[in-house]
């Protein structure tokens, strides 16, 4: 299998191979997740199935990196994605906010990326522990994931420092509110120095993506691999595809923030004409730091298509100035936007329309 080029070819192929063996391997993890013996750890892992499967579509797309091991690539990534999504829904719904609390939840993401990691409770801090070996199992799936690729060492610093990044957000963001900004700044302070010159909740928002150990995963096992690739896929992803990827998550959900009074890292901007430059800044320097990547053409589409399908989003409809700003972004940022824009548009019509038909008894 070659890795598509084209718009077209590329939706062909998600629509065909990515989405359905993703969603197998969703149900698989589903079904272990109906099994859980606590009735909180149950809910909230079934909720992040059911509520969040457009992210394991989304990372899914990167299994194409890996060819013909397409597959396996997927099964990493569900794994790896649906522990983070369900870290995030306790975390969300945590009564402790205690940071001691959920560095221990997310050492589970760590050590899903450490082969031969020993098993650890990573409930220790909390009342709710008995999960039935569900957030243990899918750290084992990734570890053997891992544990067959030969070029696992090559890419194993990569993904241990992107993961980093990852969890000491989820560290900081979820504390008291009072405490989120002020750690979140005190940690880019520590950072500024190696990253490009950004503002403390861009840097926080290049650190909430899973993209960049998606793409390293997927293409080591790329029979094209050597290990210069894995520094420039990291240098490529990390900051400015993955702060692409979450500014426009954030962006579609500023209204759903603003009424539920969670962190949105888009309303540091001092007004919507400084977030639209921004958004811009990071679409163009994305396109930049992709030039340098193997199969540029892929990660170009990528980068585009993930402007064309978040802008899509039904939430986008129903606010005003988000809607505004995304027309203004689609038309800036060209044809191949547009499309997948489209794309988008027309698949969510298909969702809903499969949702409402009639069952044929």
């Amino acid at each position: 299998m070659s890795i598509p080029t084209m718009p077209i070819s590329l939706m062909a192929t998600v629509y065909w191979k990515i989405l359905p063996s993703v969603h197998k391997e969703l149900k698989k993890w589903r079904k272990r997740a109906e099994n859980i013996p606590n009735a909180e750890l149950r809910k909230q892992a079934l909720a992040s199935i059911e509520h969040k499967t457009f992210h394991c579509e989304g990372g899914g797309i990167l299994a194409l990196m890996a060819k013909e091991n397409y597959e396996e690539a997927i099964k990493f990534i569900v794994a790896y994605q649906t522990i983070s999504d369900y870290l995030d829904n306790l975390c969300d719904r945590s009564t402790s906010l205690d940071p001691v609390d959920f560095a221990c939840l997310h050492k589970a993401m760590e050590n899903a990326l450490s082969v031969g990691k020993p098993k650890q409770n990573y409930y220790q801090h909390r009342e709710d522990q008995d999960d039935g070996g569900y957030l243990q199992e899918l750290v084992e799936t990734c570890q053997n994931v891992l544990s067959r690729l030969d070029h696992y060492e090559s890419i194993r610093e990569y993904l241990l420092e992107l993961c980093c990044y990852y969890c000491d957000l989820q560290i900081h963001k979820h504390v008291k509110v009072d405490d989120r900004v002020p750690r979140l700044k005190t940690w880019f302070g520590k950072h500024k120095s190696d990253i490009p010159e950004m503002e403390w909740f861009e840097f926080s928002a290049c650190s909430g993506s899973t993209l960049g150990i998606f793409c390293l995963v997927s293409f080591a096992m790329n029979d094209g691999f050597n290990h210069k690739h894995a520094r420039s896929i990291r240098e490529g992803y990390f900051p400015y595809v993955q702060g692409l990827h979450i500014l426009l998550d954030y962006f579609i959900d500023q209204e759903e923030d603003l009424h539920g009074g969670d962190l949105n890292f888009c309303f540091y901007y001092k007004d919507e004409q400084a977030l639209f430059e921004r958004l811009r800044h990071f679409v163009v320097e994305a396109d930049r730091h992709i030039e340098k990547l193997p199969h540029k053409r892929f990660h170009q589409l990528i980068n585009r298509g993930l402007l064309g399908i978040y802008l899509s989003d039904e939430k986008v409809r129903s606010q005003k100035k988000v809607r505004k700003l995304s027309r203004a972004m689609i038309w800036n940022a060209g044809p191949i936007s547009l499309f997948f824009y489209i794309n988008g548009r027309l698949y969510r019509l298909v969702q809903k329309w499969n949702m409402f038909r009639p069952r044929i008894q």
